[in-house]
């Protein structure tokens, strides 16, 4: 009888095996290592691209506060120079208008009557003066309530005395500047 010795065929197939697993199990691990770090690298490229993103917008968010605290700067730069043209208009009325309101006063004064005192506050005027008679206090006030100027005429003193050995009659009159009034009414309306 022949015996045949299976064992060595089976051993090699056994080793056989064994090295096309080992080659299978490799492979497996180089794909699931290059697949690995392939996705390794995109995510650490993605990271990197949204660092970057969040640099240049930090950027921008700075060159935009810059631009934005000059915006205030000028801001209130205008404001500054808007005041101060108000001050300047302010002003500018301030010196053509008692000059106006006195020259109206001075065509406005008849012959024979004298101005002694002029004072200006605020929007009250009081004028003071001389006259020889009544009829003439009474037509200056008359034209002073028709001016432009003024309004509210009103005469507080009227007595008589004597100047030079003359009679004369002495007159106080307080009265309301028209700009001033129209002004202060129409404040509060603009500032509503």
């Amino acid at each position: 009888m022949i015996k045949i010795n299976l064992l060595p065929i089976r051993a090699a197939k056994k080793k056989e095996t064994a090295i096309q697993q080992f080659i299978i199990a490799g492979i497996v691990v180089v794909v699931v290592s290059v697949i690995v770090t392939s996705l390794y690298v995109v995510k650490r490229v993605q990271v990197t691209a949204a660092k970057d993103d969040i640099t240049e917008a930090n950027k921008k968010i700075n060159e935009l506060k810059t631009k934005i605290g000059k915006l205030e700067e000028l801001k209130t730069l205008k404001e500054q120079v808007k005041k101060k043209l108000d001050v300047l208009t302010q002003l500018r009325k301030n010196k053509t208008g008692p000059a106006q309101r006195l020259a109206s006063l001075s065509d406005l004064t008849p012959e024979q009557l004298w101005l002694t005192n002029y004072s200006e506050s605020a929007q009250d005027v009081k004028i003071s003066g001389v006259t020889f008679t009544e009829e003439l206090i009474s037509q200056f006030m008359r034209a002073l309530e028709a001016s432009n100027d003024f309004m509210n005429v009103e005469l507080v003193i009227s007595e008589q005395t004597i100047v030079a050995e003359t009679k004369l009659k002495k007159f106080d009159i307080t009265m309301k500047l028209k700009s001033a009034v129209l002004q202060a009414s129409v404040a509060p309306t603009l500032k509503k």
